[in-house]
């Protein structure tokens, strides 16, 4: 016989919680849909039902019930006589032998191993615990183990919520599940219900006005909510790997833990939207590639056959496929010149009802050929055949502002082929607060903002410029913008070239933050040596490494979206280590904590009372990677990129903000990274195999200021609804001198464009004197501009 005494140290499998930060539960792992509950914290007329149902005398027995053990056998000589089915005669106690030690085989040594266990159990445990046994670990159906995740899974309430007739009906599951589940067996659980009721009523557990009151209760099947009402599928696969790492894949879907992330939910579902809504924004630049599935309409009734066809494509899945903001299915009637009539299934229409609408031709406008090296057809849009042939089945999504209720209109969507990526970080704490990997979880779950290793371009920059502060330079201190050529070891010549194609110049070093300049950077990095640069890019976690090549400078490196997020994040907190992180923390069963991301102990926090008004002053263990002043330096230029440079797209939502775009080359991966004083936010959008992004409707190159920076801008437009906005926080030792961006030296009455910059309080005297550290490899005169063809003519 197997040892009845591992009962004693029964640790059932149960389902891991995952929690947003607010406490909303937003996932479950489980090999075993189960939630272990206290026997003590059970309704006491749950009990009581499973009690009359199955074991009346479960107080009184010692095991085995010989009286119903011998009313059944009499019982079952006259079933088997009539052919019918035989019954069991088995006890609570019996039940737990059989689920925890031993198989369903059916045979009589079994039934004599079971008694033999049942006797051994009750000396060895106590009648509350083999009743708490029982009802955690009986298989009630929809995967549904344990009373408490059945409560769940079938009425969406939780044990103490459950009325008395539920209660009867969930005691009526452990004879057969699929016997009686709801909804599909509905008249067979009805009536095993009513019997359970009146068998309680019998036994003088209810009243017989409880009695009446449960007889009259519909029973009705209530589906269990979804938990994860956060758009954050990404997020939560990574949170399931990291602790999965951690702790292992066994104790993460069978531990029973208690998971709190790092989440905002309501930021999460700002981010998700806006990610997709930017790549959807890029991909209609870029021309429409037809519909979903062709129709020969040349072979079907149109008219009366659409409506099946819509549903067979529906139950092949075609409408889960790519369609995470769940648009409707359509197919195309008939068409005038301007406007389309359409047949509509809805997006999980099981009813077949017929909708029918129409897209009118102002809607599809942009609907232009899809062509190669994403380029879109020059050929305008006049009519509606221009776009679609009557059978095209294709996405389309109600006008939000319609009105109408006879004839609905539509609008025409794609699914996008282009990629992306977003992330925000508490930059304080390394909090992941909100992340998406792409545009849909369902159809690929490789994340781009986690997994993606992408060249940086310019969003590295502003570390280049930090190493210079760090090491002697000003925000005003002048770098020579004119042609570098660097032999390679391949006999080529190197020459990086500004977007402009142009030469400045003597510039500040502000500027080249300011206006992206190539051939500043490269000459700063040049001026420290590309081994600062490397330690740089190490310390603040962007890169390992990094080869001693000047284009890394430039952002020739690869990064993830996470990495180059949480160093600009670094940047924002006056230049200390952080440790980006999606959980904060986990709890075994039992409440105990086995990891917190935040180390620090708060000795006076114990016992205080919650309307204490001290605050307790917690120990700053964040390593210091670089000067608090040099950080907010580079700060102030990054808010120069926002008011005046490539980021100024974002300027009017009139919150402080600062950041980088970057676009790397042929627009190969678009990049925007910027913060707010208490937020980071980065983005990516590329093609997960690099290719150009091509160009935009008014043919510029597409760049992270066309496609990254409007997804930043929505992010952080909904982060700041209703939220108190603060200004960047000035470290000691800063102060503020007005400069006259013509001169580049102090202003005067005479200044016609002045400007705040930021300096340390040892740079004054230096500044005052006009003789603080330049870069100035040559002798261009400031402000002077040179064009490629005077390059080629010898001025250089």
């Amino acid at each position: 016989l197997p040892d009845h005494e591992t009962l004693l140290k029964y640790d059932p499998p149960t389902v891991t919680r995952v929690y947003a930060g607010d406490g909303r539960l937003m996932a479950e792992y489980a090999s075993e849909q189960r939630v272990f509950v206290p026997v003590s914290a059970m309704p006491a007329k749950l009990i009581l039902a499973f009690i009359a149902t199955e074991d009346k005398n479960f107080f009184t027995h010692k095991g085995v019930d010989f009286v119903a053990l011998l009313r059944a056998s009499i019982g079952n000589i006259r079933n088997y006589l009539t052919n019918k089915r035989l019954h069991g005669a088995s006890t609570i106690t019996q039940q737990v032998a059989k689920n925890f030690l031993l198989t369903n085989e059916f045979s009589l040594t079994r039934k004599i191993k079971e008694a033999i266990l049942s006797f051994r159990i009750e000396r060895a445990l106590s009648k509350e615990r083999i009743m708490e046994l029982y009802l955690n670990e009986i298989y009630l159906g929809r995967r549904s183990y344990g009373v408490a995740v059945a409560a769940l899974n079938y009425f969406n309430k939780s044990l103490d919520e459950l009325a008395l007739h539920e209660m009867a009906y969930l005691a009526a599951l452990p004879k057969g599940p699929n016997n009686y589940q709801l909804p599909n067996n509905f008249d067979a659980a009805m009536a095993r219900r009513n019997w359970i009721l009146g068998r309680m009523a019998d036994e003088g557990f209810i009243s017989d006005a409880e009695l009446k009151n449960a007889l009259s209760q519909p029973l009705k099947y209530y589906p269990r909510a979804r938990t994860d009402f956060v758009d954050a599928k990404y997020y939560l696969e990574d949170v399931r790997k990291e602790a999965a790492l951690k702790f292992g894949t066994d104790l993460v879907n069978e531990g029973g833990l208690s998971v709190h992330t790092t989440i905002e939910s309501d930021l999460q579902n700002t981010l998700a939207m806006s990610l997709r809504q930017g790549l959807l924004a890029y991909d209609k630049r870029h021309g429409y590639r037809g519909p979903l599935v062709q129709i020969d309409a040349s072979k079907i009734d149109i008219n009366t056959q659409w409506n099946d066809i819509l549903k067979e494509l529906q139950q092949k899945k075609l409408s889960r496929i790519s369609n995470p903001l769940k648009w409707d299915m359509a197919m195309i009637l008939s068409m005038t010149d301007d406007k389309a009539e359409i047949g509509v299934r809805a997006y999980n229409n099981d009813n077949g009802d017929d909708i029918k609408g129409y897209i009118a031709i102002d809607t599809i406008r942009w609907a232009r050929k899809s062509i190669a090296d994403n380029k879109r057809s020059s050929k305008k849009i006049m009519k509606i055949a221009d776009v679609f042939q009557v059978g095209d089945v294709v996405w389309v999504e109600r006008q939000k502002d319609d009105d109408s209720l006879d004839t609905p209109h539509y609008i025409l969507q794609q699914a996008p082929i282009v990629e992306g990526g977003a992330i925000a970080i508490d930059p304080h704490t390394g909090h992941v607060l909100a992340m998406s990997g792409g545009w849909d979880f369902e159809k690929n779950q490789f994340n781009r903002a986690t997994q993606a290793m992408r060249q940086l371009g310019s969003a590295f920059k502003p570390f280049v410029y930090l190493a210079g502060l760090e090491n002697g330079l000003t925000p005003i201190s002048q770098i020579l913008d004119a042609p570098f050529v660097l032999d390679q070891p391949d006999g080529k010549k190197w020459r990086p070239a500004n977007f402009s194609k142009k030469f400045y110049g003597l510039s500040p070093l502000y500027l080249g933050v300011e206006k992206s300049r190539n051939l500043m950077t490269v000459r700063l990095a040049q001026f420290l040596g590309m081994d600062v640069i490397r330690d740089y890019a190490q310390k603040f976690n962007i890169q390992e490494n990094m080869p001693l090549q000047l284009s890394m400078s430039l952002g020739a490196g690869e990064s993830t979206l996470l990495n180059i997020t949480s160093a600009y994040a670094m940047l924002v907190n006056g230049g200390k280590k952080i440790q980006p992180t999606f959980i904060n923390r986990i709890q075994l069963r039992n409440g105990k904590t086995i990891y917190k991301h935040d180390l620090r102990e708060c000795k006076k926090c114990d016992g205080m009372s919650p309307s204490s008004r001290t605050i307790p002053k917690l120990p700053d263990l964040r390593p210091q990677i670089a000067s608090p002043q040099a950080s907010y330096q580079t700060v102030t230029m990054l808010e120069r990129v926002v008011e005046y440079g490539t980021g100024k797209h974002i300027r009017d939502l009139n919150i402080p903000l600062a950041g980088k775009t970057g676009t790397t080359n042929d627009s190969r991966d678009a990049w925007f990274i910027g913060f707010a004083p208490d937020l980071a936010v980065g983005i990516f959008v590329g093609f997960d195999t690099p290719i150009p992004l091509g160009h935009q409707t008014n043919g510029l190159q597409e760049t992270g200021s066309s496609v990254a920076a409007p997804i930043f801008k929505e992010i952080m437009r909904g982060a700041f609804k209703g939220r108190n906005i603060v200004p960047f926080r000035v470290p000691n030792d800063i102060v503020f001198m007005r400069i006259d961006s013509d001169t580049n030296k102090l202003a005067n009455e005479k200044s016609k464009r002045v400007i705040q910059q930021a300096f340390l309080r040892g740079d004054v005297t230096q500044i005052e004197n006009n003789s603080i550290k330049h870069i100035n490899n040559g002798d261009a005169p400031l402000g002077t501009s040179f064009s490629l063809e005077e390059e080629a003519q010898g001025l250089y």
